[in-house]
């Protein structure tokens, strides 16, 4: 279609959520309550972190920035899918849509990154103990928070300016409960070879790289752990579990969206549902109820 030639979408409408009242009410009421746990969950673990002198290692540092991060993520989806559960006419502006795929893509890339260099510093701490004071310093840690925030942002604004740029003329039905790339640049009027090509390499493989590398990291604290036991060690082996439940949790239903081939791309409504809504409920409840300094 020529440049010009078409009637820009001003809205989408969502389909991905049950018709029925029923259905309706009891998963507004299955999303109102996972919020709201989310919420004071992450809350409490951010408020005990920050208040707590003996909670002041990298790890619940990073930790804290986690929570933080979860509830950004959560924040994006849950709110509007609780509020569209009781609507009639269940729309989004194509501006709201734009803002909800910028801002998931942001603290979704963001925790991506956060878990990777969380994996990092549970590396650094069993393998190499001695050193782990000097190559874990507060200053490096501040770094390497703001280096994820970073790479969150970069990586979110180049899917922004992708769909900002492309024309939708029609359809404008959205097979899911929010806004996601794969399925808003499917319903763009051109040639989308080279964008699909782009989102899978900016999303697909940074999530694979980066889970990659995750199970690099505790594959070295498996093979230390099994050569030098002690008490401690297992101990931070222990809460690598934890870290590995969440990680496989979060990286898994990205790496399957964003790596399949987009001509055969389908909604994939409850596989997101897992990262975005379950994923962040996931966090305050594993480090609490498995973390006796935490406790």
């Amino acid at each position: 279609m020529a440049p010009g030639n078409f009637s820009r979408v001003t809205e989408f409408i969502l389909v991905g959520l049950p018709d029925r009242r029923e259905l309706q009410v009891l998963f507004f009421t299955f999303f109102f309550l996972t919020y709201a746990m989310v919420l004071l969950g992450n809350l409490l673990i951010i408020a005990t972190l920050r208040t707590d002198p003996k909670l002041s290692s990298p790890m619940y540092f990073f930790l804290c920035n986690l929570s933080f991060t979860d509830i950004c993520c959560s924040s994006v989806i849950s709110p509007r899918l609780i509020v569209d559960l009781l609507s009639q006419r269940k729309t989004i502006a194509f501006e709201e849509c734009i803002a909800q795929v910028f801002f998931l893509h942001f603290a979704g890339a963001s925790e991506m990154f956060l878990l990777t260099v969380m994996a990092y510093d549970r590396y650094t701490a069993i393998c190499k103990p001695l050193h782990y004071p000097a190559i874990m310093s507060q200053r490096v840690c501040w770094v390497l928070v703001l280096a994820c925030w970073a790479g969150g942002f970069l990586h979110s604004i180049v899917h922004t300016l992708l769909i900002g740029q492309l024309p939708f003329c029609g359809p404008n039905t959205i097979n899911s409960y929010f806004c996601d790339v794969p399925l808003v640049i499917q319903l763009a009027c051109t040639d989308l070879y080279g964008t699909e090509w782009l989102v899978a390499s900016n999303s697909g493989l940074i999530a694979l790289v980066c889970f990659l590398v995750l199970i690099t990291s505790y594959m070295f604290i498996l093979a230390t752990v099994r050569l030098r036991y002690t008490k401690g060690n297992w101990k931070a082996f222990s809460t690598c579990g934890s870290h590995v439940m969440i990680v496989t949790l979060f990286f898994t239903p990205c790496i399957f969206i964003y790596l399949r081939p987009f001509p055969s791309y389908t909604s994939n409504k409850h596989v997101c549902m897992i990262s975005t809504v379950l994923s962040p409920l996931l966090n305050p409840l594993i480090y609490t109820l498995r973390n006796k300094e935490v406790k």
